[in-house]
């Protein structure tokens, strides 16, 4: 039996796309396309995707969605200078993956 790095997300779980590069690639079409409400920074620092999440959505193990939307591979730490796109509603990423 597989696990997923994704199964404790209660949040988007509903979803058949949900975890899979499908829903990645959904996050990124939709940030592409002006859909997904995001906001921008630019590091001064390097910092962890897990500890953004963690700031902004509550619950870290959501890092993934900051990557997808920012186009980073699936590393945590982000050196400086790194552009990240940070979207605004986990509601809004349900939707989109769903």
């Amino acid at each position: 039996m597989t696990i997923s790095r994704y199964s404790r997300d209660d949040i988007i779980s509903r979803g058949k796309a949900y975890g899979s590069a499908e829903g990645v690639m959904r996050i990124r079409e939709a940030v592409r396309q002006n859909r997904l409400a995001v906001s921008e920074t630019v590091l001064e620092q390097a910092s962890r995707l897990d500890v953004m999440a963690g700031q902004k959505y509550g619950d870290a193990s959501l890092w993934w969605v900051i990557a997808a939307a920012s186009n980073i591979g699936w590393g945590l730490q982000v050196p400086a200078g790194t552009r990240v796109l940070i979207p605004s509603s986990i509601e809004q990423i349900a939707e989109i993956v769903e």
